[in-house]
Parts: structure tokens; C-alpha cells; sequence
């Protein structure tokens, strides 16, 4: 029966190109070392002494840097190809990550993590266009997946670890962890990947096949990243304020922060390539899942309202991962399927964009309600925020019905 179970699970990793499988450990050794970014918030808060409203401005920086980069990252992915944007941005990035930790001043790091996150950002629209040259469209969703699985392998091995580091020998370490290992995954991916000058999947001879060419005049795109957004702001609050809410309300210490994120990362591992499996087995729609992720995002954190009880934190994380398994990789393939061929940079930039803006939001908008009006009221206004994405979402999904109708008439 275990052994039934087993190779069932195995089945859901078969059928990927060389080059995905490649991807798929560049971005491991990438996000395993991305240690920084959980404990950024508590870095700027308890061993720099900013306040809860000047970290709320470096997470804007932070923010405003992801979006200049996810744009940039798409344009040149669409001009030069996404082999050199991919080279470019986790070289430097990860050169630029060891003078971070030399930074100390409200607005050094400002102007720092600003030109950290243009830089470092500028590979993920790249890296979503390399799957869609590298991977057949049939496996499209599952490739997502597999890296999505690598970034959470990744996140699930950072924190603990990066929780150590910083009380074994405090937060410079983490610095220099992430700079190596941006260097490493990108010296093993241009050693072992060649650059694809021509792929069948990435033809401009042959635009998509969605009703309409230009990204500005497709409207349920534009709303469909409207609960992206809002899904991206709920997450986020995971790195931003939650955090900072495990020391103060439950006198948690910075190895169990990192444990309850390593537990999201376990779950992740062992449940979504057989959820996404199923899912695209049944053929259910990928706005309808990404609907019932918002809505798991926001009764997570409906249930951080009870605040005297610490085993909460357990359950709300749970309904955060499935939140997250249901909605991030599918929103990702719904996006990459909107674009006609030849404009995926321009896209996926653009998708990207919203979760950068969602970084922005989230952190400011979280800790300044937090100075204001106390972490209840936080946790009320993202539950609330996240039952409009919900709406959202079944507004986008009527839309996409009956474009699909249009569509099959116009073929008749």
C-alpha cells in the first residue's frame, strides 16, 4: 500500500526536460540561501532599532525595487533573451548581497535594498519564460510546479537554518550565504543549460490563441491580478509582520519562527505536485483554484484573531500553505496562457509586478496598523481584504466563461 502510494507520488515527477530538472536545483540552492528576507523585518527591528514605521519604508523599497526589476527582467527577457537577463541578475545580485551587511543607516538601506531588488528580480519573469522555452506546453503547469517545489524545498531548509546562523553568529552571516549561493546557482546553470535561440513553444509566427494580442485591452487579466495582488499581501505578512508578532505575542524565538516556515515548506514538498497532478487531471479551472487559495489565505488569518492560544499559529499555517498551493502555481500557468507568443516577458513582467506591489503593500500597510491600531486589527483587515479577492475571483471566472463560449462560436 505504502509502496502503491509511493510510486503514485513518483509518477507526478516524471516526463521533465533535462533543463527543467537544472532549473529546478538552481533555484533550490537559490532560495535555500535567500535566509535574509524571513528575518529582514526582525533584522531592521531588533538589531538595527528602526521603527515599526521605518521598517514599513525599507519593506517599500524592498517593494518598489522588486516591481523596476520584474519589469525590467520581462522587457529584456522579450529583447535579449532570458539566458542573459537570468546570468546578469543572480551574478550581481549576489556580489551586491555582501556590502548589504556593511549598510546600517535608515537611508543607505533604503537606496540599497531599492538597487538589491531591481537587480535580483530581473530573473524571475526571466526564469517563468525559460520554463515555457525549455518545458512542453502540456507539462507547463507541472514545471511551475516543480520549481515552485524547489523554491519551498528552499524556503523550508532556509529559515531553520538561517535561524541558527543568526544565534550562533549573528545576521552578517546570512549575507554572505545569500550572495554564495546566488553565485553558485548561476555558475552551475551556465555550465550545465546553453541558451535556446529557437523553441517551437516561443514561435512569433503564431500568436496565442486568446481573443485579444495586446495586454492592456485584456480585462480579465487585469482582474485576475487583482486577486493576485491580494493573495501576494496575505502571504507576505508571513516575512513582514507575523514574525515580529511570534516574539511579541507568543515569546517565540527566532529558530521556532523558522520552524513553523520550514513546516509550511514540508507540506508544500510532499502535497502540491500531487494536488496540481489531480487538479489538471480533472481539468478544473485554474481561476476557480486560485479563488479557493485566496479564500484559504483569508480565513488564515481570520484565525490569527485568537490571539492566547500559540497552537493556532499551527492551524492558520496550515490553511496559509493550502492557500498557497492552490493559488501561486495556478495564477502562474493562467498568466503564462494569456500571452500570446513572443510577449510571455511582457506578461509574466507584469504578473510578477503585482506580487511586488503586493510586497509593498502588505509590509507598510501591516505595520502601520500595527502602530496604530494594534495586530488585531491587522489580522481583521487582511481577512476582509482577501473575501474581495475571493469576489474577485469569480468575477474573472464568469468573464473567461464566456469568452470561452465567444470563442467556440467564432470557431463554428
Amino acid at each position: 500500500m505504502i509502496q502503491k502510494a509511493f510510486q503514485k507520488y513518483i509518477n507526478n515527477f516524471k516526463g521533465f526536460s533535462r533543463e527543467i530538472w537544472i532549473l529546478t536545483l538552481i533555484t533550490f540552492i537559490n532560495r535555500a540561501g535567500t535566509m535574509v528576507l524571513p528575518f529582514l523585518s526582525k533584522y531592521l527591528k531588533e538589531d538595527l532599532g528602526f521603527s515599526y514605521s521605518q521598517v514599513g519604508w525599507i519593506m517599500v523599497s524592498f517593494g518598489v525595487g522588486s516591481m523596476l526589476g520584474s519589469w525590467l527582467g520581462g522587457k529584456l527577457s522579450d529583447k535579449i533573451g532570458f539566458y542573459k537577463v537570468m546570468i546578469f541578475s543572480l551574478l550581481t545580485s549576489g556580489l551586491m548581497f555582501f556590502g548589504l551587511q556593511k549598510i546600517t543607516s535608515f537611508e543607505g538601506l533604503i537606496v540599497a535594498i531599492f538597487l538589491i531588488m531591481v537587480v535580483a528580480d530581473m530573473f524571475r519573469p526571466a526564469m517563468f519564460v525559460s520554463l515555457a522555452a525549455y518545458s512542453k506546453p502540456e507539462n507547463r503547469t507541472r514545471s511551475l510546479t516543480l520549481v515552485r517545489l524547489a523554491i519551498n524545498l528552499g524556503f523550508a531548509a532556509g529559515p531553520a537554518l538561517g535561524g541558527l546562523i543568526i544565534m550562533t553568529g549573528g545576521y552578517s552571516g546570512l549575507f554572505w550565504v545569500d550572495g554564495l549561493t546566488c553565485i553558485t546557482a548561476i555558475l552551475v546553470f551556465w555550465i550545465l543549460v546553453k541558451e535556446k535561440k529557437k523553441s517551437s513553444y516561443l514561435d512569433k509566427e503564431h500568436p496565442g490563441e486568446i481573443l485579444t494580442h495586446s495586454v492592456f485591452k485584456d480585462t480579465p487579466f487585469w482582474l485576475f491580478l487583482i486577486t493576485c495582488l491580494i493573495t501576494g499581501i496575505m502571504f507576505f505578512q508571513l516575512f513582514t509582520t507575523i514574525p515580529l508578532y511570534h516574539k511579541e505575542q507568543f515569546n517565540l524565538s527566532e529558530f521556532q519562527t523558522g520552524l513553523l516556515l520550514t513546516f509550511n515548506g514540508i507540506l508544500v514538498f510532499f502535497l502540491e505536485m500531487p494536488l496540481v497532478s489531480y487538479i489538471e487531471r480533472k481539468k478544473i479551472s485554474a481561476v476557480k483554484i486560485v479563488t479557493f487559495g485566496c479564500l484559504a489565505m483569508s480565513l488564515s488569518m481570520f484565525l490569527m484573531l485568537v490571539n492566547f492560544w500559540a497552537g493556532i499559529l499551527i492551524i492558520m499555517m496550515v490553511f496559509m500553505t493550502f492557500g498557497e498551493m492552490f493559488a501561486f502555481p495556478f495564477s502562474n500557468s493562467f498568466a503564462m496562457s494569456r500571452a500570446p507568443k513572443g510577449h510571455e516577458g511582457r506578461y509574466m513582467a507584469i504578473f510578477t509586478m503585482s506580487y511586488s506591489l503586493a510586497h509593498i503593500l502588505s509590509a507598510k500597510t501591516g505595520m502601520e496598523i500595527i502602530e496604530r491600531f494594534g495586530y488585531q486589527s491587522n489580522w481583521f483587515f487582511m481577512g476582509s481584504l482577501g473575501l474581495i479577492g475571493v469576489f474577485m475571483g469569480f468575477v474573472v471566472l464568469k468573464l473567461v466563461n464566456t469568452e470561452t463560449k465567444t470563442k467556440l462560436q467564432l470557431k463554428k
